[in-house]
């Protein structure tokens, strides 16, 4: 396993992504908790430490699965939560970092964010609840979420302290954070977190516009409408023809090609046992250059219905039709 280490902090560069663990939202079914547990502990088998869930995640159940997968083993992960910021005033931030700390059953959290921006309360009062709990040891490390590269700095200026990471929506369809976010990770030695790394799965090559899933948590994604995933294929295409040349699959040469930037990991979720080994082994593929450009310039080619355009289609897709 290769690992990312920015401001002394020593992380995996692939990680696991815990929204799925205990929600209905991925059509898993309850079993799947049992697999969860085990997912966990074959990632720290294999020196993947970097464990990331959210109190939101199935209203704290994600984080009860977190931490019952790490009994006996606490010292082998750098777990990270989220606060759900409905009014992340400093008292407030104080009690929800208490409640994660207990439900993952630990007495510190490794990363404690703050999940998304809330334009009602000063980023200052959340961090004052953050530094509290910093003070009285319940967390070590404070991180941002969905946070611009501005509202990142602002949050470091009222911390009065490192804010260690900021966890985005960044994959070869989802390019926002290069524009901000990367370059001011790259320049302060912080470290961009990584979600949804391969378009929820349409990075993948399993989908297309004649086979769409099903889970609640895709149907909801603008990039599953038929016409986007019809105007996704060449870049899929060009995955599937780089992953040929590797022996690899198109997840991961997804995987590669985002951690191959500095101070960027990813956390891509995981079904299976199968399927976390297929994105650890990720982690030791290597791109070349030109496989980097070709990647990077049909990602730039793809075009896929944004805003307004995309409501009639996403209608159309929850009707059944094309």
């Amino acid at each position: 396993m290769k690992f990312v280490e920015v401001d002394g902090v020593k992380v995996s560069s692939i990680g696991v992504g815990c929204w799925q663990f205990g929600s209905s939202d991925w059509g898993y079914g309850r079993e799947y908790e049992a697999v969860a547990v085990e997912i966990v502990n074959r990632a720290l088998d294999r020196g993947v430490n970097l464990i990331d869930t959210a109190e939101i995640y199935a209203r704290g159940v994600s984080e009860a699965i977190v931490g019952r997968a790490l009994d006996g083993r606490r010292d082998d992960a750098f777990v990270a939560t989220k606060i759900w910021p409905v009014l992340p005033t400093a008292d407030k931030t104080y009690e929800h970092g208490r409640l994660s700390s207990m439900r993952i059953g630990i007495d510190t959290i490794d990363l404690y964010q703050v999940h998304w921006p809330n334009p009602a309360v000063p980023v200052a009062q959340t961090m004052a609840g953050m530094r509290r709990l910093q003070d009285d040891g319940i967390v070590r490390h404070v991180g941002v979420s969905n946070f611009s590269a501005g509202k990142w700095a602002e949050a470091e200026g009222a911390l009065g302290r490192t804010v260690l990471s900021n966890q985005v929506q960044f994959s070869l369809v989802q390019r926002k954070p290069e524009s901000g976010v990367l370059p001011y990770a790259q320049a302060h030695d912080r470290m961009v977190i990584a979600y949804s790394p391969l378009g929820q799965g349409v990075l993948g090559g399993r989908y297309d516009a004649t086979n769409r899933p099903s889970s609640p948590a895709r149907l909801n994604n603008p990039l599953f409408v038929p016409e986007n995933l019809r105007r996704v294929t060449p870049l899929v295409e060009t995955l599937r023809s780089v992953a040929q040349r590797h022996g690899a699959t198109p997840a991961q040469v997804a995987l590669a090609w985002l951690i191959r930037k500095p101070n960027v990991v990813a956390i891509p979720g995981a079904s299976s046992i199968a399927q976390l080994d297929h994105n650890i082994e990720a982690a030791d593929l290597e791109l070349t250059d030109d496989e980097n450009a070709e990647l990077t310039a049909m990602s730039d080619a793809f075009d896929p219905l944004r805003g307004p355009k995309v409501v009639p289609a996403l209608i159309a897709a929850r009707r059944g039709r094309s």
